[in-house]
C-alpha cells in the first residue's frame, strides 16, 4: 500500500506489540497513532525480564531495525537456569546458557527502546479507548470524544476493550496466581539471596506451589511465588494487599517447611506483593474477518506465561506493519495477516497448554525445553507471509 493513500491507523496499547506494530508502519512511511491509557512512559514499572527468541521476538526485532541495540542491553548469561529442590535446596537440573538463542532483557529497557524509536508525538498518552464501533471505523473515549480512522489495531491486552467488536471470548483464570515481590540492589544488600539467583533464573516447586526468581539488570531480582489458588485468594485470606506484613506472614505459612535460602526471598523482600493471576483466552481463539480492525498480542491469543506472549506480540506487530505496506488494500492487509497470526497463535496456545498439563503432572520444570517444543509448534520465519 503506497504510503500516498494516507490510511488512518490507530493503534489501541502502548504494549511492545502495539509499539512494534508502530515502529513498522513508520519505516514503511506510514503515519500511525498509538492511544495508550496510562498516563506517561514512566507510570508504573514494566514488569521483569524476557528471553526473546532467535525466531520469534528477535525476527521482530530486526524487521523493526532495533536488533543492534537490544545486543548491546541483552543479557545472554540470564539464560541460566536452576531447578532446586524446595526442601534442601540442592539443584535437581541446571540450564547453561546456549549462546544466543533466547537472550534476556528487562521488560522496560525493551519497551524504552521501541517508544524512543517512535517519531515524537505519536503516542497519546492517558487516553483511555472505551469500545470501537462495530465496523472499526469509530473509537469512543472515556470523556465520550470519537474519532474516525480507517484501521482499529487492538493491540490493548488481556481485558481489551477492542476484542468485543469480533469475539465475545473473555480470559479465563486458569487456577494459578502469581504473587510478585523484589529485591533491589541484591548483590549489595543481600548477597547470599543473590548467589544462589545467579546469574538467570530459579525455580523451587512442589506439586503446583512453586517459588522462582529471576535476575533482572541492575541488581534487581524479582520473586515470584505460583499457587493454585483462586484469582481473589486474598479475600478469602481476609488480607488486605497493601499489608505487607500480612501477607508476607500468610506466604510464609504456605511455604513452611521449605529451605531457609528460598523462604528468605520472601522474608527479605522490598517490594510489598502485587497479585498476579494468570488468565487465558481459548485455544484456538479466532474471529470472522472484519474490515478496519484486527488485534495482536495478549488481545489475540492471551496464553499462560511460558516465554512466548512478548516474542509473539512483537511478531504479529511487525507482520501486520509489512501486510500494510505490501497489500493494495487495508481489508487484504489484514486477510493476509490474520491467515499467518491465528494459525500461529493456535499452535503456540496449544503448546502452552500441552506443557501446563506436564508440569502439572509433577515433572521437572526445564525451560530450554519448554522454549524448544514452543518454538517448534511455530511457524518458521521462512513461513511467515505479509
Amino acid at each position: 500500500m503506497s504510503s500516498a493513500s494516507a490510511p488512518r491507523i490507530a493503534i489501541v496499547g502502548a504494549g511492545l506489540g502495539g509499539l512494534a506494530c508502530a515502529r513498522g508502519l513508520q519505516l514503511h512511511g506510514h503515519s500511525v497513532t498509538v492511544f495508550e491509557q496510562e498516563i506517561s512512559p514512566g507510570a508504573r514499572t514494566q514488569g521483569g525480564t524476557l528471553d526473546l527468541h532467535a525466531d520469534t521476538g528477535q525476527v521482530a526485532l530486526r524487521a523493526a531495525g532495533l536488533f543492534e541495540m537490544f545486543r548491546s542491553l541483552a543479557r545472554p548469561e540470564g539464560q541460566e537456569m536452576r531447578a532446586l529442590d524446595p526442601i534442601t535446596a540442592e539443584i535437581l537440573h541446571h540450564e547453561q546458557p546456549d549462546g544466543d538463542y533466547a537472550p534476556e532483557i528487562d521488560r522496560g529497557q525493551l519497551r524504552d527502546l521501541f517508544l524512543e524509536s517512535l517519531t515524537p508525538g505519536t503516542i497519546y498518552w492517558g487516553q483511555t479507548v472505551e469500545s470501537v464501533s462495530p465496523d472499526g471505523t469509530a473509537l469512543r473515549f472515556r470523556d465520550g470524544a470519537t474519532q474516525q480512522f480507517d484501521l482499529v489495531v487492538g493491540a490493548d491486552g488481556a481485558w481489551s476493550r477492542i476484542r468485543p467488536a469480533l469475539s465475545a471470548a473473555t480470559p479465563t483464570h486458569t487456577g494459578t496466581t502469581l504473587v510478585e515481590t523484589f529485591l533491589d540492589e541484591a548483590d549489595a544488600h543481600h548477597p547470599a539471596l543473590a548467589h544462589l539467583v545467579g546469574n538467570g533464573t530459579i525455580i523451587a516447586k512442589s506439586g503446583r506451589t512453586m517459588l522462582s526468581a529471576q535476575r533482572n539488570s541492575g541488581g534487581h531480582i524479582r520473586v515470584y511465588a505460583g499457587l493454585e489458588i483462586p484469582h481473589d485468594w486474598h479475600l478469602a485470606a481476609g488480607l488486605d494487599l497493601d499489608d505487607t506484613t500480612a501477607v508476607r506472614e500468610h506466604l510464609l505459612t504456605i511455604f513452611d517447611g521449605w529451605h531457609d535460602s528460598l523462604l528468605d526471598l520472601l522474608r527479605c523482600s522490598e517490594g510489598g506483593f502485587v497479585n498476579r493471576p494468570l488468565f487465558v483466552l481459548p485455544v484456538g481463539h479466532t474471529w470472522d474477518h472484519t474490515p478496519g480492525i484486527t488485534l495482536l498480542g495478549d488481545a489475540a491469543h492471551l496464553m499462560p506465561p511460558f516465554g512466548i506472549g512478548a516474542n509473539l506480540a512483537m511478531l504479529d506487530g511487525v507482520d501486520l506493519a509489512a501486510a500494510i505496506a505490501t497489500h493494495p488494500t487495508i481489508d487484504e492487509a489484514i486477510r493476509a495477516y490474520e491467515t499467518v497470526m491465528l494459525p500461529r497463535s493456535t499452535a503456540a496456545a496449544q503448546a502452552c497448554a500441552d506443557l501446563d498439563q506436564v508440569i502439572a503432572s509433577g515433572a521437572p520444570i526445564e525451560v530450554d525445553g519448554i522454549r524448544r517444543q514452543l518454538n517448534e509448534r511455530l511457524l518458521q520465519p521462512s513461513d511467515r507471509q505479509t
